[in-house]
């Protein structure tokens, strides 16, 4: 074993983390669950999460029949939807071509849904005792910077760099309290801002560490201005009801139910007034809306782009509910009406949720604390 993979082996078992609840098993299905939860989320966020979904969905069975509607439900909150609808098709895969029993091979890992090179191999490392090597932000950030490598991880010349170290320290034993030494040192060490290098076991070896300037690795992504896009959602309350669409499967929030948008934004009152007026002609006993009346407007910042979400509200609507028997096809199989009380643990998009528990509560869509007004 290298004296790199040594260090890293021997502070994990004294100091890394050991108590996590998908530890302590070789069940590929919680470590699964986690490494998909933990992609681009702090494990501070995850823990509760993962619990709350593995107490509903124990195994890749019973994730694989479920509706959904209901796992974007319990995903609700923790961002990046797209991996919970990857997980869902991955489980229902697993069923069909797996037994329901979710593989340890990483190239079979890596056939799945939403499973890339690095999680294909953390699942198969803790589940399997796999010699493969991962590549996280964490493990980037920890080889970035005791090499000294130049550029961002992001670009090819560099990823493919990073990737043939992860496999050349590979060690011919302890391949798990490496692995997770390793997550453990960029997660709670190596840290993106003020790095702890007087508790790092690689310290003496880091050629960051010898520049003075660790924090300076890796090397900042070239900056680029996030571009805004508008968004005018409409609130349509039925008494204490608010109407929502479900959104298509592709494309921002895939597959959650939102509120419906006007085509342009920012709308003006009659193209708010439009929209409902052809929403609620869907649904039986629907009535022309009252006259809408603009909400205060806020921001909310994605991975990519900023939001400038300016909402519209019509209140007092008398309509009847969808159709149960209508087909998949028909425009009401798309809207549903939601009680606002019950939107706290509905699927869906964290903003439209603030906004509608802000109605709840009266306070007419004022935005959560540290969103900026439009």
């Amino acid at each position: 074993m290298s004296e790199f993979a040594e260090r890293v082996v021997a502070w994990q078992r004294v100091h890394g983390r050991h108590g996590l609840p998908w530890q302590g098993g070789r069940d590929p299905y919680p470590i699964w669950l986690s490494e998909v939860m933990l992609q681009q989320t702090q494990v501070a966020t995850v823990i509760p999460y993962f619990l709350r979904f593995i107490a509903e969905f124990p195994d890749a069975v019973s994730l694989a029949r479920a509706p959904l509607e209901r796992v974007l439900e319990l995903w609700s909150g923790l961002g990046y939807y797209s991996r919970a609808r990857h997980l869902h098709a991955a489980a229902r895969t697993v069923l069909r071509d797996h037994a329901g029993r979710v593989p340890t091979v990483p190239a079979l890992l890596e056939a799945l849904p939403g499973i890339g090179r690095s999680t294909a191999a953390a699942i198969a490392v803790f589940s399997a005792g796999t010699r493969a090597a991962i590549l996280d932000g964490n493990v980037k950030r920890v080889l970035c910077r005791h090499e000294a490598i130049d550029g961002h991880p992001a670009q090819a010349a560099v990823l493919a760099t990073l990737w043939s170290l992860a496999e050349s320290r590979l060690p011919d034993a302890g391949i798990q309290a490496y692995t997770q030494g390793l997550m453990d040192l960029g997660a709670t060490v190596c840290t993106r801002t003020r790095p702890r290098c007087d508790s790092c076991p690689l310290a003496q070896t880091c050629a960051a560490r010898a520049s003075g300037d660790p924090a300076g690795y890796p090397r900042p992504r070239p900056r680029r201005v996030p571009p805004w896009r508008p968004m005018a959602p409409v609130v349509i309350l039925a008494g204490d009801r608010v109407l929502l669409e479900r959104r298509a499967d592709k494309g921002i929030w895939g597959g959650l139910w939102s509120l419906p948008e006007c085509a342009s934004a920012p709308a003006l009152a009659g193209e708010a007034s439009a929209l409902a007026t052809q929403l609620l002609g869907a649904l039986p006993a629907g009535v022309a809306p009252a006259q809408p009346v603009p909400l205060p407007g806020f921001d909310h910042a994605l991975t990519h782009f900023r939001l400038r979400i300016e909402p519209w509200l019509i209140a007092g609507v008398a309509a009847g509910l969808p159709d149960p028997a209508v087909g998949t096809d028909h425009p009401a199989a798309r809207l549903r009406w939601l009680p606002l009380g019950e939107c706290v643990g509905a699927a869906l998009p964290q903003p439209i949720k603030r906004l509608l528990l802000g109605l709840a509560a009266g306070a007419q869509g004022v935005p959560a604390e540290g969103e900026r007004r439009g």
